[in-house]
């Protein structure tokens, strides 16, 4: 399927790796022009270097999307995006009693203002341009949230709140806005996590992650590519009639309705 994006222009947030780098990559098989990010300067290369070896059209930031000079970096880069995916990595587990004010502060950063802050600016250019097309890459844990995962919960559950509250008033100029909530993907981030549970647990990796399989309700996890194939999609012309929602990734394994 054409999904008539060809020549567009998108901004993909810590995409050197991961969901990220997946996402920039299935936008830039559809002609998108990418600019891609990351904090980690081996790693950014390598996936810039990667892309342009297949014929990809890219472009790299490194630094933090935590700050501003980062994401006036990007916006001098890509002034003028069609595409902007929102992804950034979340605060470690804890315990709700030890959170410390700037606790939650660099929670809001991390996980809702840097997002929406980058919505600011871009949004006013894709109404001019009538296309525009937005996703933010949050957490499952956002639906069924988990107190020892508070932080990253309650400032991505803002970033949700806003996001549909704005949807509601750029969808008249083509421009759309939905989360994308990933559970249980195999990535790095889930190698580490597994490996921190045999270690915890005295059992195997292979025992860890057969543990965690069997109690999703796929038995598996999801893999990258099936996720950032719903990611480009949403970017899609035909996806202009969605928005505003909050869709999981998890391969049914969310237990509510909505």
């Amino acid at each position: 399927m054409d999904l008539g994006i060809s020549g567009k222009k998108a901004i993909v947030c810590a995409s050197s790796r991961g969901l990220g780098k997946a996402c920039a990559e299935d936008l830039a098989k559809e002609g998108v022009e990418i600019i891609i990010n990351g904090t980690n300067q081996e790693n950014v290369s390598k996936t810039e270097s990667e892309f342009k070896a297949k014929g990809y059209i890219v472009s790299s930031v490194i630094g933090s999307m935590e700050e501003n000079s980062t994401r006036e970096a990007l916006l001098k880069a890509c002034p003028n995006p069609d595409i902007l995916i929102n992804n950034s990595g979340g605060p470690p587990p804890g315990d709700f009693f030890s959170w410390s004010e700037d606790d939650f502060l660099g929670a809001i950063k991390s996980n809702f203002s840097q997002s929406a802050l980058l919505m600011q600016k871009v949004i006013p250019g894709m109404k001019e341009r009538n296309f525009g097309r937005i996703i933010n890459i949050t957490s499952a844990m956002v639906k069924n949230p988990h107190l020892i995962m508070g932080l990253s919960t309650s400032a991505r559950s803002a970033l949700h709140g806003l996001s549909k509250a704005l949807s509601r008033e750029i969808s008249q100029y083509n421009i759309t806005l939905n989360n994308l909530l990933p559970e249980r993907i195999d990535t790095d981030r889930q190698t580490r996590i597994l490996n921190f549970q045999a270690d915890i647990g005295k059992i195997t990796f292979e025992e860890a992650k057969a543990n965690m399989e069997n109690e999703l309700a796929a038995k598996r996890m999801g893999t990258v590519e099936e996720f950032s194939g719903i990611c480009a999609f949403l970017c899609s012309q035909q996806a202009a009639y969605i928005s505003g929602q909050s869709i999981s990734v998890d391969g049914g394994n969310f237990g509510g309705l909505l």
